[in-house]
């Protein structure tokens, strides 16, 4: 429990002084969380809010189906950033997460994506994965420990001395434990196996009370049993947005097998289970009890069922962002409840990604092709080869990276900066690539916009050394990673939006990168900005 016993006795004192000694004593002496006390605009609570895929053009053509209270409230009371981006090439859900929590990108915080290849046994590593420390209520081992730099949490933890408390909650476990960090009093998220809230034994031995209370009576697992997902009302059904056809059929989901958890998180179901999650967090903890800031990050999901396409599930992707709205109008009633309004900042933004959909584009007479990223590492071996004689100088190919075989390149004796440049002059004959980045372009070389995105995306210890760019509208298949994906180069609009103390209502339409929030949400709490983070607050 977090006391104010100094702060009373500074009142104490200062009232036997004349009231403008006492004035200037106050104003000297008052600590960060004093200051809240004296009126100068320090929230009670930070929201930090991630919605994984969560589209401008969706979240604006739905607003005929939203209530007033949510995503209405946060576009007409909040700072809106109409176009905001990601400082870094090919965010996914894990990257993201990190380069919204530290600031800064890839380059630094070492999440260089969900997965990649780990070089000394060639298999792929898991962003969150450790060993040293055992799930709770779930069979993963976990810790952020990956992550090289401090988050938002980490700070607040730091600059409080240990007071502020941290939490955060997503349906997924790579975003609850890199929102996070590394400070934090704990981070849970739905177990795809068992569908209990879980943690790691890196934050606790145990879960805390309030997310225990979440599992009680069956959890989860029993309230699927009787869940059928049907659109929220029938609106949903008759207001139509895409052109092929819109709401082609209504829906009824069950949830049923072993997949029927990790099904549920890709469903507009998953967002109340975290809103009611976090207003567990709020009433059961002494979240905003007192006045020093604490913080909350959550992380909710605007994209399809099963990663569906928007043409075979219109109606599922119109239900999710009505109860996306649904969900983040009791969590903003929730936390103004504990705090009171106006007494907490709310920031809401994007993962900056959606799911790619594998249209056949052949049929339209559209450029297109497959490129194999394994085939294609397999011929630069071959050429390697060729050049410097026999030897297996390619380790390994991750998604479009491909590893070389560093003991051997030292072993020959060969000069690694020329093969690399090599490497780079093969591959760009090939048909289907548009460009190649070499660790040693990524690193030296000439500075231009589209270096500097990709070279945020690449980091020297995860990363490969060749990083292949497939040209738009190709697919690249991997048949070791088992990637399929379409290359499109198409910026996905999706907002920053900040609500509550400090900020003023206004729509802001200049570009701005998601960097800057870090660091804006470390002013409005008068902390310092995680150690990684370069970029100035937004006020």
């Amino acid at each position: 429990m977090k006391h104010n016993h100094h702060i009373q006795s500074q009142r104490s004192a200062a009232m036997r002084l004349p009231l403008l000694v006492s004035l200037l004593t106050a104003m000297t002496v008052l600590s960060a969380p004093d200051a809240k006390a004296a009126g100068t605009g320090v929230p009670r609570v930070v929201v930090n809010i991630l919605v994984d895929q969560l589209r401008s053009d969706y979240l604006n053509a739905f607003m005929p189906l939203y209530g007033q209270e949510g995503f209405v409230r946060l576009l007409h009371e909040g700072r809106v950033y109409t176009q905001a981006e990601y400082p870094h090439y090919h965010p996914d859900r894990a990257s993201a997460v990190a380069t919204l929590a530290t600031g800064t990108t890839p380059y630094n915080h070492g999440i260089v994506g969900m997965k990649w290849l780990n070089r000394e046994t060639l298999r792929p590593v898991f962003c969150v994965d450790d060993a040293k420390y055992a799930g709770v209520q779930t069979a993963d081992a976990t810790s952020p420990s990956y992550l090289g730099v401090s988050t938002i949490g980490d700070e607040l933890k730091v600059a409080t001395e240990g007071k502020a408390l941290v939490y955060a909650i997503a349906p997924y476990r790579d975003a609850a434990v890199l929102s996070a960090g590394h400070a934090a009093d704990g981070a849970v998220w739905i177990d795809d196996r068992t569908g209990q809230w879980c943690t790691s034994s890196y934050y606790a031995q145990s879960l805390p009370t309030w997310a225990a209370v979440l599992n009680s009576n069956g959890g989860l697992n029993e309230k699927l049993k009787s869940t059928i997902w049907k659109p929220t009302n029938d609106l949903v059904g008759n207001f139509s947005y895409f052109l092929s056809g819109g709401m082609k059929r209504p829906f009824a989901h069950k949830f049923s097998g072993d997949a029927r958890f990790a099904s549920f998180k890709t469903s507009g179901l998953v967002n109340a289970e975290v809103a009611r999650a976090a207003t567990q967090c709020l009433t059961g903890s002494m979240m905003g009890a007192d006045d020093v800031t604490d913080y909350l990050a959550l992380t909710f999901y605007a994209g399809n069922i099963n990663h569906h396409t928007v043409n075979e599930n219109p109606m599922e992707l119109q239900d999710t962002y009505v109860r996306l709205d649904q969900a983040l109008a009791q969590l903003i009633q929730s936390v103004e409840h504990k705090v009171g309004r106006g007494r907490a900042l709310f920031v809401l933004t994007s993962t900056g990604y959606a799911d790619e959909e594998n249209n056949d584009l052949s049929k339209y007479r559209i450029p297109t092709g497959t490129f194999d990223v394994q085939r294609a590492a397999g011929l630069l071996n071959m050429y390697f080869v060729a050049v410097y004689g026999q030897g297996q100088y390619v380790d390994s190919s991750f998604g479009t990276q491909i590893y070389l075989n560093h003991k051997l390149v030292e072993q020959k004796q060969i000069n690694l900066a020329e093969m690399l440049e090599r490497a780079q002059d093969f591959l760009l004959q090939l048909t289907g690539v548009k460009d190649v980045y070499t660790s040693s372009r990524l690193l030296q070389g000439a500075w231009t916009p589209g270096i500097s995105r990709m070279r945020g995306a690449y980091n020297a210890r995860y990363s490969g050394d060749i990083m292949i760019e497939v040209a738009p509208g190709w697919h690249y298949v991997n048949s070791l990673t088992h990637d399929n994906q379409l290359v499109r180069e198409s910026y996905i609009s999706f907002p920053i939006i900040f609500l509550g103390e400090g900020f003023k209502a206004d729509t802001v339409a200049t570009p701005v990168t998601i960097d800057y929030v870090a660091p804006t949400l470390s002013k409005a709490m008068r902390i310092r900005a995680p150690n990684a983070c370069s970029a100035a607050s937004l006020f």
